[in-house]
């Protein structure tokens, strides 16, 4: 019997909605929204009807049955930390997206929509590994102050959906490998996959590890205090330093890492010296995670949007096959990743989890 999944995949400025046939995707649509549209909302939960009667007027254009959908999936928004898996939409997990227990961001609406649609279909609704999944062990989670600990904010969807793949090409079961996954867009996460947990990550929300097109990386600690107390930015000017308007963006006023590769190897020498050091930052933080496994690394996998770039993923390859073999899944192809979670569930392949 096969199984019609609908899923939803909302964005600060669009949502992404695709009709899934068991793994065989029969459409997909990205509904765009104005900055005036989704403006004219206090809060992310108001935005909550004005999306779901787009996504529910777009599937009556489509001349799609809704009727026949066995599950709705969402993409998991800034919940309270939890492991990966698909989850159950409850009350629990509507009240904490709602009230944004973690912060305010348009992946809320993901599990609020998918249940809404559900509930009237009178289908299950699932959300799949939101960027909160936390496996972290507590020595990974130190920081050196006290007051602060490390976070587990990353790109958990589609590392566990490449490992997964991963695994599956290759015959094995995910939890008995020992991965690293970089995932590099415009954030960019490298989680250690250990067992089928992933036990030590960098936060790429707030722009910890190495820098990107978009977020500043970790920086000289002692420069940054000076900085923010230097009065020359807000707290508000100084987060965006960090992640908005950090790394790349900062250095060349541009967060399109195609350009910088491009005029990169054309020759440009300023473009070429952050190029080599995005390269750097990545391959080492590569190496660092190594060093959690003791160097007994299955493989080293490169994800996300800037492993089209060839170029890129060998120079990265250079640097870090001599610990395992490397293997590239370009993209994020984050639909998918959401139908293949809910899939799991409803075959009996995984028990799905319950949020509390």
């Amino acid at each position: 019997m096969s199984h019609i999944l609908l899923i939803l995949n909302p964005g600060s400025t669009s949502t992404k909605i695709g009709v899934f046939e068991d793994e065989v995707l029969l459409f997909e649509e990205t509904l765009r929204h104005t900055s005036d549209e989704v403006g004219k909302f206090d809060t992310i939960y108001d935005q909550f009807q004005f999306r779901k009667d787009i996504i529910i007027k777009y599937l009556l254009n489509k001349n799609f049955d809704i009727n026949c959908v066995n599950a709705v999936v969402g993409r998991g928004g800034l919940l309270k930390p939890m492991e990966s898996g698909t989850y159950k939409v409850n009350e629990k997990m509507l009240e904490d997206l709602k009230i944004g227990v973690q912060g305010q961001h348009a992946s809320n609406l993901g599990g609020i929509i998918a249940n809404e649609i559900a509930k009237s279909l009178n289908v299950p609704a699932f959300i799949v590994d939101p960027v909160i999944v936390d496996e972290m062990e507590e020595v990974a989670r130190i920081s050196g102050v006290p007051e602060i600990k490390r976070k587990s904010i990353f790109h958990a969807l589609n590392q566990k959906a490449v490992a997964k793949r991963y695994a599956q090409e290759n015959g094995k079961s995910y939890e008995t490998l020992r991965l690293i996954v970089a995932h590099m867009g415009g954030g960019v996460s490298v989680g250690v996959h250990k067992n089928g947990r992933v036990i030590d990550v960098n936060n790429a929300l707030d722009g910890e590890g190495p820098f990107s097109p978009e977020r500043s990386g970790g920086v000289p600690i002692g420069d940054l205090n000076k900085l923010c107390y230097s009065s020359v930015y807000s707290p508000g000017e100084m987060q965006k330093k960090i992640s908005g308007h950090g790394g790349i963006a900062a250095y060349l006023n541009t967060n399109d890492f195609r350009e910088v590769s491009e005029k990169a190897e054309a020759g440009d020498q300023e473009y070429n010296l952050i190029y080599d050091a995005f390269i750097y930052q990545v391959a080492k933080e590569i190496g660092s995670c190594a060093t959690v496994l003791f160097g007994k690394v299955d493989a080293i996998i490169l994800t996300g949007g800037i492993a089209y770039g060839e170029s890129t993923t060998n120079a990265i390859k250079d640097r870090v096959n001599f610990i395992a073999p490397v293997v590239v899944y370009p993209g994020e192809d984050e639909l998918r990743a959401l139908a293949q979670g809910g899939l799991r569930v409803l075959r009996g392949e995984e028990k799905g989890k319950v949020y509390c």
